[in-house]
């Protein structure tokens, strides 16, 4: 099923959860601005999307032992984004890196390509309905 639903909406369902996660720690971010020695977080979407889309260069996970799950067949929720630290331009007293201009600007980044990858993935969704009605 998740195979057929890759070839529907192709790099926009992986997109899609990327985007969503970026959205959850810019929107943690902002939640911690006031919190001491808190570090913002942030996702690298473009290193990211090409993990989730195959196209890294890292090896592939091998299960080395029986008692190890098995995920080859199951479809995961989301990619995983891997989050990294952002380092702060102007340094603060208590520790925090949460700057929230940048946080404000990032979470408006991230809300508009979500968006753009919905619409999207509901055009191509709209094009399959017409050609099974022979619109």
């Amino acid at each position: 099923m998740a195979a057929g639903l890759d070839k529907l909406y192709g790099i926009h369902a992986q997109s899609l959860a990327l985007q969503q996660q970026r959205l959850q720690h810019v929107a943690a971010n902002i939640a911690n601005a006031d919190t001491p020695n808190y570090r913002a977080k942030d996702i690298d979407f473009q290193t990211a999307l090409a993990q989730a889309a195959g196209a890294s260069d890292s090896p592939a996970l091998q299960r080395t032992n029986d008692r190890h799950l098995n995920i080859a067949g199951i479809a995961t929720a989301a990619p995983a984004g891997v989050a990294t630290e952002r380092d702060s331009t102007q340094p603060s007293q208590d520790g925090n890196t949460v700057e929230l201009h940048r946080e404000q600007a990032a979470f408006a980044d991230a809300a508009l390509r979500y968006r753009a990858s919905l619409q999207f993935a509901q055009g191509r969704l709209t094009t399959l309905m017409s050609a099974i009605r022979g619109e």
